[in-house]
């Protein structure tokens, strides 16, 4: 049976309380330790774990006075910061400054929703993001990742966890647009397998359209990235953008031709070469020094493909897109499937 962990009301209407799960137990415990950041003390954000017995992941819950990501850029639910198999760890902190508002302040398999409703040319002054609620525009005039836009409805988040899954729902109601968004994370019994399943349905009166991708801060037993990684895809890859003295292309991989420096980056905007079947969206991330490596899939087409890494995380990017008339609804899978190569 499945435990209620919290129904959320963020901080425009009720206060959410730090609530952990007693591992291996059904209890629910409300405990208030804390986290230090710098010379800053603060309450440690809620988080939970998952396990099938083969795969064990840890996850942070949404919470707009605790959470450990409170941003304006990522979905705010399903954040992994670690999942371990057979020694090997895939996830973590990559970035070296923390800052809850930090649009980058994120980890695991995490989603961001391109905006929607900020380019309109009328005099409206908010815009929507899935996964956080109903941004203020302030006074940019072009929308930008790293601005920390003011959320001015976040909604209300309902989560249940059972042994091996845990169930996000967010339902926003709002005059411009409203949804309810669904994001079950499941590790499958028996095998070395997470499926994140999402399910938007629009209940407000203005159609949804957007874009959503997954950035996959990937951290292979927290290896450098370098000669050691190599991105696969079931297509050879053509590309814009890049710095070939780092990494390039070969045929349907991406291989690295040196280890990246704390400030070298590297950033394929757009990877062609994939067509509209679902058979592309197929992507492997290997480190053969460590030997673990990752495959996802998805029961949708890309209709984008980027690539981004920096020193300590290793980040294919594929896109999903989305366009959702009042009243309807839209659903897509992704799964990850675990494995060592040695």
């Amino acid at each position: 049976m499945a435990n209620i962990i919290a129904k959320i009301r963020l901080p425009y209407y009720t206060t959410f309380s730090k609530i952990f799960l007693l591992k291996k137990t059904g209890f629910i415990i409300l405990i208030l330790p804390v986290l230090l950041i710098g010379n800053t003390t603060v309450v440690d954000p809620p988080q939970v774990e998952i396990t099938n017995g083969i795969i064990h992941a840890l996850l942070y819950l949404p919470d707009a006075e605790n959470g450990y990501y409170r941003g304006s850029r990522f979905d705010w639910s399903g954040i992994v910061s670690n999942l371990d198999y057979r020694g090997h760890t895939f996830y973590g902190q990559w970035f070296p400054k923390y800052n809850p508002r930090l649009h980058e302040a994120v980890m695991g398999p995490v989603e961001d929703f391109l905006p929607v409703g900020f380019d309109e040319t009328n005099t409206e002054k908010s815009f929507l993001k899935i996964g956080i609620g109903v941004l203020s525009k302030a006074d940019t005039s072009r929308y930008s990742i790293v601005t920390p836009y003011e959320i001015i409805n976040p909604g209300i988040w309902k989560i249940k966890k059972e042994a091996n899954t845990i169930k996000f729902l967010q339902m926003l109601s709002d005059t411009l647009y409203s949804y309810r968004y669904i994001k079950t994370i499941t590790l499958i019994q028996g095998k070395p397998e997470m499926v994140i399943d999402h399910s938007l349905k629009n209940t407000g009166k203005r159609t949804i359209e957007t874009s959503v991708y997954n950035h996959n801060f990937f951290m292979l037993d927290q290896q450098i990235t370098g000669p050691g990684f190599t991105i696969t895809f079931p297509f050879n890859l053509t590309s814009e953008g890049g710095k070939p003295e780092l990494a390039g292309i070969a045929g349907n991989r991406i291989i690295f031709n040196k280890e990246l420096a704390k400030n070298e980056h590297v950033y394929y905007t757009s990877l062609t070469g994939y067509s509209d079947s679902v058979k592309d969206y197929d992507i492997k991330v290997e480190n053969e020094a460590s030997g673990a490596g990752a495959r996802i899939t998805s029961d949708r087409p890309l209709s984008k493909l980027a690539f981004w890494s920096a020193s300590t995380t290793v980040c294919p990017e594929p896109y999903i897109h989305i366009k959702i008339n009042p009243g309807e609804s839209f659903s897509w899978k992704i799964f990850y499937n675990y494995y060592s190569l040695k």
